[in-house]
Parts: structure tokens; C-alpha cells; sequence
């Protein structure tokens, strides 16, 4: 029941096709993905070599080497090879990804996506060397307790998307709740670290200890417009003439890159998050 079993086969047919670079490269930064795979003290936000230290309560993570280099990266795998980590948390070595990857929110990615995705990380710099090995807690130190974690906290497709039959908002849902995962630092997490559901996008301290991550659900954002938020994704500024600091920093790095509809698209959605008062640190 532990086991680490990869969802897609080499033979599935739905991953088929060269794919959209372009495409893909909207996916790569609205997943955000160079924050945590850039590899540290470089400025080139492409070469994705991987070793930043994420701190967290169960011990310290290092994102791996996405690069398509052969040996110490990806570059050796196959299109499914990627969709069993994104969509199932399972590496192509059929070992459980540790929670730290946030699979529990890519897991609804569209197959279309995932193969976009992956013709664009082929065309990326490859980078030599592998990140620095995991440094888990105890508890996790068996990667095959992961299995249990996913037994209790992970359903592999599952998405908390709400849609409404707009499709802006229904656009917004897939890149909040999927692509973007914005509730995986936006949420206060249990004891063993999934997610608390009545507190999802309420706030919750920061995933590395350094601070506490805001409400972005209407109890904190009702006076931002639409646009305040579009904005804010855009250029970093806030309605109050701030900005924005810390790892969000990082996420407007990447999601001022995106097309413009999905911008407004990510507003929508969050502008239509009920209000949930935030918890206390």
C-alpha cells in the first residue's frame, strides 16, 4: 500500500506530440519553477541546477537539477518520466518525491501541459552537478514513510479548484490551485505537514520558518480590485503604493512574464476566494 507507483507508462498515448515550447514556457514560470530549481549565488534564473537549502519543520530540502543535462539532471528522461513526478509524486527510479515538491498541487496538471512543459526544459542550459543529498527528520528518513504521508494527504488528480463557468475565473482556478500552487505557502499546514483545509489561502508561516505568509483570501484582500491584484503580479506593486518583499518577490519575477489574460485570469479567482479570517502563527 506504501509503494511508489508510477501513474503513466511510457506507452500512454496522451503525451504524444512534440509539444508547444511556447506554451511551456508560460507553464515554467507560472509554476514558478526557477525560485526553487535556479541554482544558487548565479544570477541566470535558467540554469536550473538545483541545491537551495529549503528549511522547513521536517528537515532540509534541496530541489534537485531540472536541467536537461543527461547525468546530473533530466535530461535523460522520458515525457512520462516527468508527468509520474509532477502528477504522481514518484521519481523514475519508482521512489516516493517528498511533500517539499508540490505534486499535491501539480497533480491536476492537463497532460497537454506537462508534454508543453517538457519541451521547453529540453531547450534550457544544461547545468553539470547534482544538488547537495536531502537532510530529512527522522520520521521521513525512510522514504517509503512517504507513502503513508500520501495515503493520508494526497489523492493524485485531485484538484480544490471552484468553478463557476466564467472561463477567466475557470482559467485562474487551474493556475491558482494547480500550476501556480498558491496555497502551498498561502495555507496553515497540520503536524505532519499536509495542508488544513478550513485555512486554505487564509496565511500560514512562511514553509522555511522566515516569517508568515499573508491572507489572500477576501477577509484580507476586499478592498484590492481585480486589477489591484493583475497589477501587483505585473510590477510587485501593491494598492498602497508598497511592494512586495520576500519569496513573493520571486513569484512576481515569473509571473510578470505571463500573458496578460492569465494574469487577470489569477485575479479573478482570488478576488473570488471567500473570506477566511487568518490563523493565528
Amino acid at each position: 500500500m506504501t509503494a511508489a507507483r508510477p501513474p503513466f507508462s511510457d506507452q500512454d498515448q496522451q503525451f504524444d506530440g512534440a509539444g508547444d515550447v511556447a506554451n511551456g514556457e508560460q507553464v515554467f514560470n507560472a509554476g514558478d519553477c526557477s525560485s526553487c530549481h535556479a541554482t544558487p549565488g548565479q544570477p541566470d534564473r535558467l540554469r536550473l541546477g538545483g541545491g537551495m537549502a529549503l528549511a522547513s519543520p521536517f528537515g532540509t530540502f534541496r530541489p534537485p537539477n531540472i536541467s536537461p543535462n543527461p547525468v546530473d539532471g533530466i535530461g535523460a528522461w522520458s515525457v512520462t518520466d516527468l508527468a509520474n513526478a509532477l502528477i504522481g509524486g514518484v521519481s523514475p527510479g519508482r521512489k516516493h518525491y517528498y511533500p517539499a515538491f508540490p505534486y499535491t498541487s501539480f497533480t491536476s496538471m492537463t497532460a497537454a501541459d506537462v508534454r508543453d512543459l517538457y519541451a521547453y526544459l529540453k531547450t534550457l542550459p544544461k547545468v553539470a552537478g547534482r544538488a547537495p543529498p536531502h537532510s530529512p527528520a527522522i520520521l521521513f528518513s525512510i522514504r517509503r514513510s512517504v507513502g503513508i504521508w500520501k495515503l493520508l494527504f494526497f489523492s493524485q488528480g485531485r484538484t480544490a479548484a471552484h468553478l463557476d463557468g466564467d472561463p477567466v475565473h475557470d482559467r485562474g482556478a487551474y493556475l491558482v490551485e494547480t500550476v501556480s500552487h498558491c496555497a502551498e505557502c498561502h495555507s496553515t499546514r497540520n503536524a505532519m505537514g499536509a495542508i488544513k483545509p478550513d485555512t486554505r489561502f487564509a496565511g500560514g508561516i512562511d514553509p522555511q520558518g522566515t516569517g508568515f505568509v499573508p491572507n489572500i483570501t477576501q477577509d484580507r484582500l476586499g478592498e484590492w480590485t481585480e486589477n489591484d491584484i493583475a497589477t501587483m503580479l505585473k510590477t510587485g506593486e501593491t494598492p498602497n503604493h508598497g511592494r512586495v518583499g520576500s519569496s513573493m518577490a520571486d513569484v512576481v519575477t515569473n509571473t510578470t512574464m505571463l500573458l496578460d489574460g492569465d494574469r487577470q485570469a489569477i485575479a479573478r479567482y482570488i478576488k473570488a476566494l471567500a473570506p477566511v479570517a487568518t490563523p493565528h502563527p
